[in-house]
């Protein structure tokens, strides 16, 4: 790894039995499904909780999410996503990850997932505040998160 990507955000988490197809390889849907809890967990650590931005008024839908399958992951794998923020628009941003495989960076995937800030009370989209475009830019630099039960030494 390098020293740039030590920098992004890192969440780790293991291949379930119930993730892998017919091919003993993940199945494609299920890379939405890592996308989302890998950005939840992202949020999380930029807002302290979702809850800080629905108690704003504030929450976030997705737009578009584009995938790109690199290597298959397997089974057991312990995968992990990186993240770092890409366009922030005036009411939407764009995250891109990056699913590498621990323990010998082999590229499995990249997705680009792109979000509108929406006011939930008018259902409407709404700017992108400045605390939070700051937080976004910010990202959250050295962080790991792991879910895997690897040892992240």
């Amino acid at each position: 790894m390098t020293d740039a990507e030590s920098q992004l955000f890192r969440f780790r988490f293991r291949v379930r039995y119930g993730e892998c197809d017919a091919q003993s390889v993940v199945f494609n849907a299920r890379y939405a499904d890592y996308v989302d809890i890998s950005v939840n967990e992202y949020i999380r650590t930029l807002f302290g909780d979702y809850q800080r931005l629905l108690d704003q008024d504030l929450d976030i839908q997705v737009v578009s999410l584009n995938m790109n399958y690199r290597a298959p992951a397997k089974f057991d794998d312990v995968l992990e996503a990186r993240i770092a923020a890409g366009r922030i628009g005036n009411t939407s941003f764009t995250l891109h990850l990056e699913f590498n495989r621990f323990g010998n960076e082999t590229l499995v995937a990249e997705a680009d997932i792109t979000y509108v800030l929406i006011q939930p009370s008018k259902m409407a989209k709404t700017p992108v505040p400045d605390s939070i475009r700051e937080l976004l830019e910010r990202g959250a630099p050295g962080v790991l998160i792991s879910h895997a039960g690897e040892s992240t030494a």
